[in-house]
């Protein structure tokens, strides 16, 4: 199964669609293979495809995209059947261009994950990927005939932080980039770690398979032996604490994982991978792209476009979300995500009108498509919205304040309203499922996942509003602010935005698999904070048994409808399991802990007059 599962991960993160065919690609395009140099001597394998009617009279701009996946299949007679970010694009004609980083693959050099930005570089030892692009570039438009002296960039995923990372080069060749679902923070909020909690089987899968040593240019990387059975929540609940990853399995022989394991804090580690800070001065227009329901780099996508607008102001920086998998916009038609229905093909959408002529503008000087600087998708109502930028300025702040009784309002709790607290016991050894299901990996549908599963635990709370009366349209953030306390010393708590179909919503026609659709509870965003990292990443704190404590943390952006009659659910629990490694509820290195460090804890979410737990939202007007 994870076989199957990697071959899909690669499959979307070199940014495929619907293929045009190896016959197509053949009768249209010329391969050439290079080994480009760098300013330190180090020589990139480069895979370039030309149309064959390329000419001094007809001139071709490049299309580049920079890969840690593999750029095969190699060899010059061995192609592609699918090029460029979508099946539109060989139709087009571009000069494709397909690069196996440095250190990955065919070419030479050592890789090194996330590889920091040197924003201030001395001598020509003080490499990065702004570096390496720039210096791809400068030889690809010298060197590469009958281009036209125009570069794009796109990439999704690993790819999409080399595009955000090679956009910093600047290079006057290149005018236009497409990060998508850009890795930007792998403690903060991408891939590996949300909110400073482990997410156990992504990064597992992933490091375990992609992080074997690669001594010298290959062209097929190394893969690991073993499988994880379906049942994976057993699987990562046998395996106990996270040493036993490395006893039992990884034998010390996947490197970032031993790296990860030595900085479980947002220490210098990781902070040097942090490209955020960095997106300052940038030259090339901008598109990022993610999906609402991207369950591994929706933070990067959000905090790229929104970091170029805060850091870059005067760069063209446009965002594109819609109802989307990691990198679902690439390819299928974007109608559904598991029972989530989005009565559009929004892919297609996507691909036709929006990114074919957001290149074509910049590399082609084809007339201009007047894209907005947000073309945001609206679920629950399932239409595209355009807004001069995101978060759309006309939303307004409110706040969804619990209260006794599982209920949830627009209006703050009083005095005389019962119980001050709600409390439930969180036990590791039992911990709350991520899906209803079993699955061997982090599953794409979890992000839209029907939550009933999970209210009828008594270590979940669930507060709900009323019927609601009018559609109520959420666009922006979601900032939890939870009065709390413990037993323990450490605890994680996950907060999940939940939509509450009607009892008389209609069930899907056919109806294959018997879904009731009435009171189904679709997951808009839930997050996992790390308690320990409560007052910052890099300073972590125990919690003093039972003392009242404050939980605040910014969740991703959504843009939902809640219609009319529907309502409105919060969800509050302390594990999410396989999904978020387990905390062990005692304040301890968890990357180190043992078996007998993990305990039980009751958790207290408070909801009274004077602690007040709450949800601070952006609406738009409406409500």
């Amino acid at each position: 199964m994870f076989s199957k599962k990697l071959s899909l991960l690669l499959f979307v993160f070199a940014g495929l669609s619907s293929a045009q065919g190896i016959d197509f690609v053949k009768a249209n395009y010329t391969k050439y293979e290079f080994r480009i140099p760098m300013r330190d001597g180090v020589h990139l394998f480069t895979s370039v495809y030309v149309p064959k009617d390329a000419s001094p009279a007809l001139k071709y701009p490049i299309m580049y995209d920079r890969t840690p996946y593999s750029v095969a299949p190699y060899g010059v007679d061995n192609f592609k059947t699918q090029l460029g970010p979508s099946e539109l694009f060989a139709r087009d004609k571009y000069i494709f261009v397909y690069q196996d980083v440095r250190g990955r693959l065919m070419s030479e050099g050592t890789f090194v994950d996330m590889r920091p930005q040197i924003d201030d570089k001395k001598t020509p030892q003080d490499i990065d990927e702004s570096s390496d692009t720039y210096d791809s570039i400068d030889w690809l438009v010298k060197n590469v005939p009958n281009n036209n002296g125009k570069v794009g960039m796109w990439g999704i995923s690993y790819p999409g932080f080399y595009t955000a990372a090679g956009m910093l080069a600047n290079h006057p060749a290149l005018v236009a980039v497409s990060p998508q679902a850009p890795i930007t923070d792998w403690f903060v909020g991408d891939d590996f770690h949300h909110n400073g909690a482990l997410y156990l089987p992504h990064a597992f899968n992933f490091i375990s398979s992609f992080g074997l040593p690669r001594p010298e240019p290959v062209s097929k990387a190394a893969r690991r032996q073993f499988e994880i059975p379906v049942t994976g929540y057993q699987f990562y609940l046998n395996m106990g604490p996270l040493t036993n990853a490395n006893e039992k399995y990884l034998k010390n022989n996947v490197a970032f994982w031993d790296e990860m394991m030595k900085h479980p804090n947002y220490d210098a580690f990781w902070q040097a991978r942090n490209l955020r800070p960095h997106l300052r001065g940038v030259k090339p227009a901008v598109m990022t792209v993610g999906g609402w329901f991207d369950a591994e780099d929706l933070f990067g996508a959000q905090q790229v476009y929104k970091m170029v607008r805060s850091q870059s102001p005067e760069t063209h920086n446009m965002l594109v979300m819609g109802p989307w998998f990691h990198g679902g916009w690439a390819r299928g038609d974007g109608d559904h995500l598991g029972f989530a229905q989005f009565d559009a093909k929004t892919s297609l959408f996507y691909r036709e009108k929006i990114e074919l002529p957001f290149f074509q503008y910049y590399l082609k000087g084809k007339a201009d498509p007047n894209l907005p600087g947000a073309y945001v998708f609206e679920t629950g109502s399932n239409q595209w919205r355009t807004y001069d930028a995101w978060p759309p300025a006309q939303a307004a702040a409110k706040t969804l304040y619990l209260h006794a009784n599982g209920k949830l309002s627009f209006v703050a709790p009083t005095k005389d309203e019962g119980s001050a607290y709600d409390e439930y016991v969180s036990d590791p050894a039992k911990p709350v499922p991520y899906i209803s299901e079993q699955a061997a990996g982090m599953t794409r549908e979890h992000m839209t996942e029907d939550q009933r599963f999970a209210e009828s635990r008594t270590d979940v709370l669930s507060y709900v509003t009323d019927p609601l009366t009018d559609d109520v349209t959420f666009a922006g953030a979601l900032h939890p602010k939870l009065e709390i306390s413990t037993s323990g010393t450490d605890s994680d708590f996950v907060v999940k935005l939940i939509d509450v179909y009607p009892a008389d919503y209609p069930d899907p026609d056919p109806n294959p698999v018997g879904v009731h659709m009435g009171g189904f509870e679709q997951l808009i965003r839930g997050e996992v904070f790390r308690g320990r990292f409560r007052n910052g990443f890099d300073k972590p704190e125990a919690f003093t048994p039972n003392k009242l404590a404050k939980i605040d943390y910014a969740m991703p952006d959504i843009n939902h409808c809640f219609r009319r009659g529907h309502r409105i659910m919060v969800q509050i629990q302390s594990t999410w399991f396989p999904l978020v490694d387990r905390n062990p509820q005692k304040f301890v290195d968890i990357y180190n802990a043992k078996t007998s460090d993990f305990q039980k804890a009751t958790e207290r979410v408070y909801h009274s007059a004077s602690e007040a737990s709450q949800i601070e939202v952006s609406i738009l007007p409406g409500y």
